[in-house]
């Protein structure tokens, strides 16, 4: 059975057993807070749990190494909604050690996207156009420095209002302990 095959037939039992009844919250965060956190698979119970968040308590936003790269893209809006759509109130950025973005460099993604069957000729036409492949795929050496640059991001943007107070953390992703990195009060 293919993955997609196993999904939906769960899906089915679920449905039909009404499992989903325990999970119906409101669109609305209770705790008014937006979570920035990495993708990485040992976070999807851990961090809620580490930071006493529970189903429909916060808006939770994945992406990897938790770095919000851009001011105008899609995790900066994400953010953005919550804020002045969803009630959130404040904002915390959660990298992780041992982060699969630290050092990753472009060059060893774009040659596993050429062993995928990507042509050169796609990645010079996106080099031509002025992608910069080399920003856009590298990851980062320092994860507290890389937390830091995304708090920055966050709270300095034109469209963030002073008064929403951005935290950057760090957690452990064998024992869920939180460092602080930035306290978004201060």
């Amino acid at each position: 059975m293919k993955l997609l095959d196993e999904i939906l037939t769960h899906n089915e039992e679920f449905v039909e057993n009404k499992q989903y009844e325990k999970y119906q919250k409101g669109k609305f965060p209770n705790k008014k807070l937006v979570i920035i956190s990495c993708m990485d698979t040992r976070l999807v119970e851990l961090l809620p749990k580490a930071m006493n968040v529970g189903n429909g308590d916060a808006k939770i936003v994945k992406t990897a190494g938790a770095i919000v790269s851009h001011p105008f893209g899609s995790i900066m809006r994400s953010i953005l909604i919550a804020v002045h759509e969803l009630g959130a109130e404040e904002v915390c950025v959660v990298g992780h050690y041992d982060c699969g973005m630290a050092s990753l460099e472009a060059d060893g993604t774009l040659q596993k996207v050429k062993e995928r069957g990507i042509d050169q000729e796609v990645i010079d036409t996106l080099n031509y156009s002025g992608v910069d492949l080399d920003k856009f795929l590298r990851g980062f050496n320092n994860v507290e420095e890389s937390v830091k640059e995304s708090v920055a991001t966050v709270s300095n943007h034109p469209l963030m209002p002073n008064e929403i107070p951005v935290h950057g953390l760090v957690i452990d992703p064998e024992t869920g302990k939180l460092s602080e990195i930035i306290n978004g009060y201060k």
